[in-house]
């Protein structure tokens, strides 16, 4: 980007993240400094006001980038501020998982920031509506989902990975596996007990590529639903998932569409999207084509299960 086109803002959750990750993003910052660039700083107090800034700084024509410092919530609100416009989106992973950020080819290196910054390599990236809620990643329905209310239950600030352990030790034991309908493009695919997921991104927590075949930019939803009744289908489920032959099973479900619903007659089954408490069923999903554009890493790639388990013990 040259020292002329605008200024560069950046809107950063001071409460996502551990402190140790947003040391690439103030030397980031400095970096910008160095070449030239003028920078604004925005802090933000709640996911709306990061929505609002986004929103902001693309109406403002002198605005050349938006860098968001947070984790996925974070740039779930940006990217939907910033949905529509030329402004572009470069990502600043500081939450816990960085689902999106990590699907991008990002990690929380300096280096990393600076290669996608100089490298100019843009890349469209879809976002999903669920009733009428953006999410940039992935919607969950089900066991999933109730791990995540009993996380948000005790959460009082920055979450760690293992948060996670005893809502998913005390949801494995305690789930009951209520039935569920979805419908794709009109066609209803499934009706019966299980887990869904509809999402954007082919990697979902510690790398698992669950979204075996999604692809961010292809204009489509991809949806993995496992037929599940309970705890030992739910492990049989996870070690295939493990060893990426979940997709092509007999009793998974695998479609990609522009419109899904998911409705329940159980009033028990939760949803979530991006790892936050989504909203109640029955929950309608469509796709936003394009809606934001992303600078990337040249040759950037999903990390990989591995990768992302080396990540998190860091």
């Amino acid at each position: 980007m040259k020292r002329t086109s605008g200024y560069v803002m950046c809107i950063v959750n001071p409460k996502s993240g551990a402190s140790s990750r947003k040391f690439a993003c103030r030397y980031f910052h400095r970096y910008l400094e160095s070449q030239g660039h003028r920078v604004r700083v925005q802090v933000t107090t709640s996911l709306e006001h990061a929505c609002e800034l986004a929103t902001g700084a693309a109406g403002d024509p002198d605005c050349a980038l938006v860098v968001a410092a947070g984790g996925d919530g974070t740039l779930r609100e940006v990217a939907h501020g910033l949905e529509g416009g030329d402004t572009p989106l470069l990502v600043a992973p500081c939450g816990t998982e960085n689902l999106l950020a990590n699907e991008l080819g990002f990690d929380w290196r300096l280096e990393t920031l600076i290669k996608a910054f100089e490298g100019g390599v843009l890349r469209p990236l879809d976002l999903g509506t669920a009733n009428g809620k953006c999410f940039a990643s992935v919607a969950g329905f089900g066991f999933d989902a109730a791990v995540v209310d009993r996380v948000n239950q005790r959460r009082t600030g920055h979450i760690s990975h293992f948060a996670y352990v005893q809502p998913l030790w005390r949801t494995f034991w305690s789930h009951r596996f209520e039935p569920m309908t979805v419908v794709v493009d009109g066609e209803e695919v499934f009706a019966d007990r299980g887990m869904v997921f509809v999402g954007n991104i082919s990697r979902y927590a510690i790398g698992l590529q669950l979204l075996h075949y999604a692809d961010f930019s292809d204009g489509l939803l991809d949806v993995c639903i496992y037929k599940c009744g309970g705890r030992i289908h739910l492990v049989k489920h996870s070690i295939l998932t493990v060893l990426k032959q979940h997709a092509d099973c007999r009793d998974v479900i695998y479609r990609q569409g522009k419109r899904i619903t998911v409705r329940s007659e159980s009033p028990a089954v939760k949803a979530e999207i991006d790892g936050d408490p989504g909203p109640s069923l029955p929950i309608d999903i469509e796709v936003v084509p394009g809606a934001v554009q992303c600078l990337v890493p040249p040759d950037a790639k999903p990390a990989g299960m591995r990768t992302r388990i080396i990540r998190s013990l860091r």
